[in-house]
């Protein structure tokens, strides 16, 4: 056999190869990657909580949320409307400080004092991000941190590392572990890769995977913009949770085929072809990335609704605390 006959039928053997792996890809594709619908499980999680108030209710109890937004922000308006609504629709109390941006620190932690001592209340949350001249870290500190619902209180993050189960969890990675869990993930022994450090996700979503029980049990690797060889280590993960705030950061490299990718991003990027000019896309590129996967959250769709369906969890479980003492 001459070389050009030779070179022939290797480029044949990879084209028959790169052929099969592209069918296998497309039949992995179509039977077995699954769409994890955030909207569909949070819907779940509203009735039970639907009911739980029914009975809470019945004894006497009724659930109260208050929420405080300091200054105008769309995003802000937008989700506490949300989570209003929400309240409304399970029947429970929902109250909302809506303040003008030129609210001192003062002035909001007097408030957050006086909801702190209202029987009727029994989770705060003060919207994040407040103006600039407002220290957020110091209004968290200020509320009960039996009545932080948000879980960022020092107590409640102290809790969450020590495996206290009294404590609460920051709601959007609670959001996340239960989409593990309704899905059928096994975190037990799982290699997890969380890729992103805030203490909104990052950290306390480490936390709760690498924690005993169920959604828990994980070997866990957190991963950040300093990290060497960011794109092998997540490739690496038998499940991926990103949550860096880059729309569309994570590419098809950075997942292997099979994996989990929980897609916590929610960021608003042009789009001339839309009415509205923009669309919201995560920090995952889905298209490319879906295919790689046995499942998968959507934007939107996915995390987001989960949020607000734990939020409103966590104000349930903090009533019947407080139900417990009185």
């Amino acid at each position: 056999m001459d070389v050009l006959s030779a070179t022939v039928c290797v480029l044949c053997a990879f084209a028959a190869n790169d052929a099969r792996d592209s069918n296998e890809r497309r039949a992995f594709t179509r039977e077995a990657m699954n769409l994890i619908d955030g909207k569909a499980i949070a819907a779940k999680i509203n009735t039970e909580s639907r009911a739980a108030v029914a009975e809470l209710k019945a004894a006497g109890h009724t659930p109260g949320l208050a929420v405080v937004l300091v200054g105008e922000n769309p995003a802000s308006q937008a989700y506490v409307r949300n989570k209003d609504r929400t309240c409304q629709e399970l029947g429970m109390h929902s109250v909302k400080h809506e303040l003008p941006a030129t609210t001192t620190q003062t002035e909001l932690i007097a408030l957050v004092q006086r909801l702190n001592a209202d029987p009727a209340i029994h989770a705060i949350l003060v919207q994040s991000p407040p103006p600039a001249h407002i220290d957020e870290r110091a209004v968290v500190e200020a509320i009960d941190p039996r009545k932080d619902v948000d879980g960022f209180h020092p107590v409640n993050v102290g809790k969450l590392a020590l495996g206290d189960t009294d404590g609460f969890v920051p709601c959007t990675p609670l959001g996340c572990q239960r989409l593990l869990v309704e899905a059928g993930v096994e975190t037990r022994g799982a290699n997890v890769v969380v890729l992103g450090r805030s203490m909104i996700v990052g950290k306390p979503m480490a936390l709760l995977l690498m924690n005993k029980g169920a959604g828990g049990d994980a070997t866990v690797t957190v991963a950040h913009s300093r990290t060497r060889d960011l794109e092998a280590v997540c490739r690496e993960a038998d499940i991926l949770i990103a949550a860096i705030g880059q729309p569309e950061f994570v590419k098809a490299s950075f997942v292997k085929e099979g994996a989990v990718v929980i897609d916590v991003g929610i960021n608003r990027v042009a789009a001339p072809e839309k009415p509205s000019g923009a669309k919201l896309v995560g920090d995952v590129a889905f298209s490319e990335v879906a295919p790689r996967c046995r499942a998968i959250t959507p934007v939107p769709g996915g995390v987001g609704p989960m949020t607000i369906a734990m939020l409103m969890a966590n104000t349930i479980a903090s009533c019947r605390r407080w139900a417990a003492q009185t």
